[in-house]
């Protein structure tokens, strides 16, 4: 069994993963993605990039229109099965497992990262991890590497029920599988402030949007 009760979900999950958190029909969030998705494009024009947690590849398809090179990675080989189907004719995109808390050295190969992009991981990741995370890419990716971070706002009635907060001021969260079972994951809601002052000892320049259902946290790495 994997110890990581997160990407344990989403590998029981993976293959209705779109149906169940990609509802195209909730035309405001769609709103909301598509404006984000327009600045990504943007930012990562010629970068060199390393997306972590990938899921199911809705992220990688925008990252892949303008940078030089993608390699799309995740924990579950279950998610990043679906993302392959989904690039399928994506040439500028290499897919590979990799927990983003363990970065292998030499992640580019001969090619040396310049961005990196990790959607909706954030707010999985608890307190102490979130620091590992930020660690291990000042360690594998190095100064000055772009650093894009998008994740969901809390709406109420719409977001998974918030059913505690632990002591070290982590929010945990209920997700339902597709057979109906019960998850108390860790599911962050952070202010502005508070990303500044998690972030702020590892990276520089940050600039934080929000929209109504998500955020989105640029920065460069120190």
């Amino acid at each position: 069994m994997n110890a990581n009760p997160v990407a344990e979900f989403f590998t029981a999950i993976a293959d209705h993963y779109d149906s169940q958190f990609h509802d195209e029909a909730d035309e405001d969030r769609q709103d909301d993605l598509d404006d984000v998705a327009e600045q990504v494009t943007e930012l990562m024009r010629g970068h060199t990039v390393l997306e972590l947690g990938c899921g199911t590849g809705y992220w990688t398809d925008v990252l892949a229109e303008s940078a030089k090179s993608v390699i799309a990675t995740d924990i579950s080989e279950a998610m990043l099965n679906v993302a392959r189907e989904h690039g399928d004719g994506l040439d500028n995109v290499l897919y590979r497992v990799v927990d983003a808390l363990d970065i292998p050295a030499n992640i580019g190969g001969d090619e040396k990262i310049t961005a990196v992009f990790a959607g909706f991981l954030w707010s999985h990741l608890r307190r102490e991890q979130q620091d590992a995370f930020l660690a291990g890419l000042r360690a594998r990716i190095g100064k000055d590497a772009l650093l894009v971070i998008i994740d969901d706002e809390y709406v109420e009635g719409v977001s998974p029920t918030v059913c505690r907060t632990d002591l070290q001021g982590n929010t945990w969260a209920q997700f339902v599988d597709a057979e109906g079972g019960r998850h108390e994951l860790p599911k962050n809601y952070p202010t502005d402030s508070a990303l500044r002052k998690r972030m702020g000892t590892a990276v520089r320049e940050i600039k934080i949007g929000r929209w109504d259902s998500c955020w989105a946290l640029t920065c460069r790495l120190k």
